[in-house]
């Protein structure tokens, strides 16, 4: 069953009775709250606005919103207008004729409002209430009586949902306050949205509304962001909300959204030699937990990440600096972050440029955002694939937000859109075939998008039937500089770590001897006799030599990395840290012996 989302506004802010109040806010709310619900990364709602209807038109339109809908649909009613409430107690939406001693032929009841909710088939139904109530109408007078309160929830009384349905009513005020439109009702003050309506507007669009950044605005949330957001504006208004649900209802998406992984905590043996005193048994923590840090299963890497920040706030500065450096391995890498589309013709299909993910699989799961409504992007095996709206003319320039778990980076888009003029697009490493936009997904939607999550691949594309003259992207050559110092570099480290043991088998002969020689002779003779200096001297050179070849090569990748596969990354990325592993320890050892020698020398 395909899922679909409608919102019905309904906006009067002129009124035929001069005893109604014109109010400024209705047109604003309108126009913003249509924008945010429309936007595809947002709400991504079918929107209808009705305003300044008449009661009859009203009615209409709302019993037709209702009807002839699905389970799988999500409907979402706004009403910013006058609440107005009759000497019975009834509740009435004002329209452009009200006439309000003749409420129930010329207003809309708030019943009828709520038996087109309690008739309708669709399973999530979601009604705002904007509106500036007044008091009870007196017969045969246009005057308010301005008594009591008005009490609008209790005019939506709850009713046991049907399996699998459920409905929210949330009002910008319930009783007798105003739901002011800044501090007052002012003829010459400047158009704004309502206090209600904007925060609605604000929490959507910025995000805010996403308390708990998973990526969701559900209703409970956007109420407690309005709630305070209203308090905060005006404390003489106090919106109030009433629900029949089960579970959660999501009413839109998030910008702001970010990556939450559950961790798995790494090994307790793991953690205990993270807390260890002796400093080489932490830095061999350390690079265990890079090891994890590339593995597949996220949890398990987002664990060791999270250990090794740990590690990179509170230890000394030399192993912080370690895991600072694998923590360098997972950062956001988009090849390329600069993508422009050249000149395309205006109406023409959406041209398209793919981008690829680089590093390990925790570097590669993010989130992408696009910034502006004329950018879509879609995830791919190797990253993403960006493409772009031609619908209206004009230089195009907007961002793409990437979030990953631990930072955050951007993807900038170039286009210009003239009329009756096309040229393919000319940057990027896959492949400008200028194809029509991938049809939306079963639900309709076009939401931020996961990348780096598993992924049906789309059936193959029908080739066109008439091809134009197309220019070549140019590919980037293949470089094999990285793997290779990488390569050398991790030969450079095993000969450190093999000519250090040997300089210590030999050096422990040399103290033996000279341990049994008593008085006469002195370590240096024993020393050079058995040649431990020499192995010494190789370890500390080759040592050294190796970790500038680490150096190196991992410069060459994040410099052009455009020029290496992931393949090639990957393995560089393995052979350096593991270099780097054997060669930071053996100068360490072999410094210690060296300096050891140079002191015992002069008195043994």
């Amino acid at each position: 069953m395909t899922e679909s989302r409608h919102a019905l506004i309904i906006a009067n802010d002129q009124y035929a009775d001069q005893g109604l109040k014109k109010l400024e806010a209705p047109a604003q709310d309108a126009a913003a709250l249509e924008r945010v619900l429309h936007d595809p990364q947002i709400g991504d709602f079918e929107v209808m606005v009705v305003r300044n209807a008449s009661a009859d038109l009203m009615r209409r339109r709302i019993e037709s919103f209702f009807n002839d809908r699905s389970r799988a649909d999500t409907l979402l009613l706004h009403f910013s207008c006058h609440g107005l409430k009759s000497e019975s107690g009834e509740l009435y939406f004002a329209a452009s004729d009200t006439e309000p001693p003749l409420l129930a032929a010329t207003a809309v009841d708030s019943q009828f409002v709520r038996s087109c909710m309690a008739g309708t088939r669709a399973g999530s139904t979601v009604l705002f209430l904007d509106c500036c109530y007044g008091g009870a109408f007196s017969r045969g007078s246009s005057s308010v009586r301005a008594s009591g309160d008005v009490h609008v929830l209790e005019s939506f009384a709850k009713d046991e949902p049907v399996s699998g349905r459920g409905w929210v009513v949330i009002t910008a005020s319930d009783s007798m306050e105003y739901a002011f439109e800044g501090n007052k009702l002012s003829e010459n003050s400047a158009l704004r949205p309502s206090v209600f309506t904007h925060a609605v507007v604000e929490g959507l669009e910025t995000g805010e509304a996403d308390l708990d950044a998973d990526g969701t605005v559900t209703v409970d949330e956007l109420y407690d962001y309005v709630y305070r957001h209203v308090r905060e504006q005006n404390p003489h208004q106090t919106p109030k909300k009433t629900a029949e649900l089960r579970g959660d209802l999501h009413l839109a998406h998030s910008r702001r959204g970010r990556i939450k992984i559950v961790a798995i905590p790494s090994p307790p043996s793991l953690q205990a030699a993270l807390n260890s005193g002796d400093v080489l048994t932490r830095q061999g923590a350390v690079m265990e937990l890079r090891r994890r840090l590339q593995h597949p299963e996220l949890p398990i890497a987002e664990g060791a990440r999270q250990h090794l920040e740990e590690v990179a706030r509170n230890d000394i500065q030399q192993i912080a600096d370690l895991a600072s450096d694998a923590l360098s391995e997972i950062r956001l890498a988009p090849s390329p972050d600069r993508l422009d589309f050249g000149l395309v013709s205006r109406g023409s299909p959406q041209q398209k440029l793919s981008v690829a993910m680089h590093g390990p699989p925790l570097a590669r799961h993010c989130v992408a955002q696009p910034k502006h409504s004329w950018l879509r992007v879609d995830p791919t095996p190797s990253g993403l694939e960006v493409h772009v709206d031609t619908a209206a003319e004009g230089h195009l320039s907007g961002d793409i937000v990437l979030k990953g778990v631990a930072d955050e980076s951007l993807i900038h888009v170039e286009a210009r859109v003239e009329p009756g003029r096309r040229t393919e697009p000319g940057t990027g490493p896959g492949p400008s075939n200028g194809s029509a936009r991938p049809p939306r997904g079963p639900a309709g939607k076009r939401d931020t998008v996961v990348v780096g999550a598993p992924r049906i691949p789309p059936p193959p594309e029908m080739p066109p039937l008439t091809t134009a003259p197309r220019t070549p992207t140019r590919q980037p050559s293949l470089s094999r500089r990285a793997p290779a110092l990488a390569g050398a570099a991790l030969a450079l480290a095993v000969t450190a770590v093999g000519t250090l043991i040997l300089a210590i088998l030999k050096a422990e002969l040399a103290v033996r001897e000279r341990s049994h020689e008593g008085k006469p002779g002195n370590i240096e003779d024993n020393v050079h006799a058995h040649g431990a200096l020499a192995p010494l001297t190789v370890c500390l050179i080759t040592g050294a030599v190796a970790l500038v070849a680490v150096a190196f090569a991992r410069h060459d990748l994040r410099a052009r990395r455009e020029h290496y596969t992931e393949r090639a990354a990957s393995s560089t990325h393995t052979l350096t840290s593991v270099a780097k592993g054997l060669a930071v320890p053996a100068l360490i050892i072999g410094a210690v012996i060296d300096i050891t020698y140079l002191v015992g020398s002069a008195v043994w």
